[in-house]
């Protein structure tokens, strides 16, 4: 069973909602993150990235850095342009891209139910980026990055979710990019009930993204509960802020792969190493794979449609994958790209961004750029209930969730 509790939320007043919303911390470097969140003082990113307040040259895992974000928030949770709820409520927010629209539950999920596993992961989380994270909440006492989750279609909380949005929405908003936004509260206490008993038999979440984010405040409730060896269990550091979708309202887009060089290899010579283990078709347009298996390439101002061959597609649930596939078959023994989480030779580029984004950046800085199919979000529960993890940079969620619209307080 999953424990999916509501929480006392921390939401920017109506009027604000629209200023505050920002896009995920880690989409942007630096030098992006400076210049965007200098456009508004409102913008979360400047509490999400708090080093956007100092010089370029300043260190950005400096404490004073950390506190900065603390200050930041509580001083505009203290002038009035957020608010806590009075009670604990769930909350409804709702996507909508290209007329096509994703609505997650907004409440607290276990840090019991991560470490036990019936939060399900598919990705591994680095170190060194959990820090950040980890630095992040603790100074600011407060979860300000929800994680993206995902469970199976609920008939019960389906009903729920269309007579809530029949309701006046608590915001609604278009931001620059032509998304969508709305969100509703659910402080009804028989709704409560029925959304917590609902989970309560729904035995796995999986998280679609937000693994760095969900591990470190997961660490952050750890280092708290040793800091508190009475504590209870009800304490709010024990729950972290989530988005919970159901499988069917969600899309996974490609995550294509662009590649710096071709290993030293000619153009002759690495089409024919190539061929040996894919059909290789010219094409006469940018290449979309349709179906698994298949793969677009770009190079030398001209896509190619490959498929690999039979007797090199592979049935496991991992190395299955057109990703694996194609990391295992041609970038690996090809281009000798080993690790792809190291290897500064390989980049990645988010579906988001269309084919066009390949061309450009082998006309720019690329020898050859890979078009994928996505992963399926049936394959992403099947790796993660087999407790296995997927190669990176596999997956691509659109639209994404903005960040200051929902907060969760541990003080």
């Amino acid at each position: 069973m999953a424990e999916i509790r509501p929480f006392r939320g921390i939401r920017p007043d109506r009027k604000y909602a629209q200023r505050v919303a920002a896009l995920p911390y880690d989409v942007y470097h630096r030098e992006e993150a400076a210049e965007e969140a200098a456009k508004d003082r409102l913008s979360f990113l400047n509490i999400d990235r708090p080093e956007t307040q100092f010089e370029l040259e300043h260190d950005m895992y400096a404490p004073e850095v950390y506190q900065k974000a603390h200050d930041m928030l509580w001083q505009q949770i203290g002038e009035g342009i957020y608010r806590q709820d009075e009670t604990a409520c769930y909350y409804l927010y709702e996507l909508t891209m290209n007329g096509r629209a994703q609505t997650g539950l907004v409440a607290c999920a276990s840090v019991d139910d991560y470490i036990n596993g019936t939060i399900k992961k598919h990705e591994n989380t680095r170190a060194e980026k959990e820090e950040d994270r980890i630095r992040h909440v603790d100074a600011c006492e407060a979860q300000t990055g929800p994680i993206f989750l995902a469970y199976r279609a609920n008939p019960v909380l389906r009903g729920i979710t269309a007579e809530t949005k029949i309701q006046t929405p608590e915001f609604d908003f278009t931001s620059e990019d032509g998304i969508r936004h709305r969100g509703w509260k659910i402080n009804d206490a028989a709704r409560i009930r029925q959304i917590r008993e609902a989970f309560q038999r729904i035995d796995q979440i999986y998280i679609a993204d937000g693994h760095h984010r969900a591990a470190s405040a997961v660490k952050v409730g750890q280092m708290r509960r040793a800091d508190h060896p009475d504590y209870t269990g009800e304490e709010e550091y024990n729950y972290f802020l989530s988005i919970l979708f159901p499988d069917e309202e969600l899309m996974i887009m490609d995550y294509n792969r662009v590649v710096k060089d071709l290993n030293g290899l000619t153009l002759e010579e690495y089409l024919s190493r190539v061929a040996e283990k894919f059909i290789i078709r010219p094409a006469d347009k940018a290449v979309r794979p349709e179906k698994k298996g298949c793969f677009g390439m770009y190079l030398k101002d001209r896509w190619y449609h490959l498929e690999i061959r039979s007797e090199y597609t592979n049935a496991d649930l991992v190395e299955g994958l057109d990703v694996s596939i194609l990391q295992n078959e041609l970038l690996t023994p090809i281009l000798g790209i080993g690790d792809p989480k190291t290897d500064d030779r390989i980049d990645f580029i988010g579906g988001i961004r269309g084919l066009s984004e390949l061309e450009r950046r082998v006309h720019e800085d690329c020898a050859a750029a890979f078009s994928v199919c996505p992963v399926s979000i049936r394959e992403l529960f099947a790796v993660a209930d087999a407790g296995l993890l997927m190669p990176p940079k596999s997956t691509w969620f659109e639209p994404k969730l903005r960040s200051g619209l929902f907060i969760h307080s541990i003080r």
